[in-house]
């Protein structure tokens, strides 16, 4: 791997870890094993190499999800499949930890990325649920854009209750409510324990 693209990788750890104001340029040279000039011969500074790091996360965060969402299936299994997809849970969303730093938020720079990524994929929720009233899967009563949101939030607050909780509990069943609230008439077997 070359300098840069450690460089990038262990900012990256760091954000999820830290923050942004506790990701030294001291402690992403340390983690990167790389020399002191190292982050100014290939970056501008910090704020240029979190930037970079910050778009391969909500990059690989987007990407991920769209090959769940664009994937085979009913639209009620690609939902399911998004909301069950391997997760660190306990650690967090690195995207979602993000958008809780106040130093990312207060830079449209930073944000941008973030706010791209979900709308992406609140976009492609969206969608799901549009194909699936059409279908007759979904009842013709929801609205796409609320039920997408209403994912996300699932999502990113499962987090949240987790991380508090210290078990990845409260946000498996935050997905089974959501999952049993969308499931179509006749399926609850598609609702198991996760």
């Amino acid at each position: 791997m070359s300098t840069s693209e450690r460089l990038i990788e262990s900012t990256r750890e760091l954000l999820w870890e830290r923050g942004y104001v506790g990701t030294s340029p001291k402690a992403i040279l340390e983690r990167a094993g790389a020399g002191q000039g190292s982050m100014y011969h290939h970056f501008k500074g910090k704020p240029d190499l979190a930037l970079a790091a910050i778009r391969r996360t909500a990059g690989e965060l987007r990407a991920a999800a769209e090959r769940v969402l664009t994937g085979p299936g009913t639209p009620y299994e690609r939902v399911e499949a998004y909301l069950r997809r391997e997760r660190d849970v306990l650690r967090g969303c690195p995207v979602g930890r993000l958008t809780m730093d106040p130093d990312v938020i207060a830079s449209d720079v930073l944000r941008a990325p973030l706010d791209e990524t979900l709308d992406r994929i609140r976009e492609l929720l969206a969608q799901i649920v549009e194909e699936g009233r059409e279908q007759g899967q979904f009842p013709a009563s929801l609205d796409g854009e609320e039920i997408a949101a209403a994912i996300l939030a699932t999502v990113q607050g499962g987090y949240v209750l987790a991380r508090a909780s210290g078990s990845p509990a409260a946000f498996d069943a935050g997905v089974r409510g959501l999952l049993s609230l969308l499931a179509p008439h006749g399926t609850p077997s598609a609702l198991p324990e996760a």
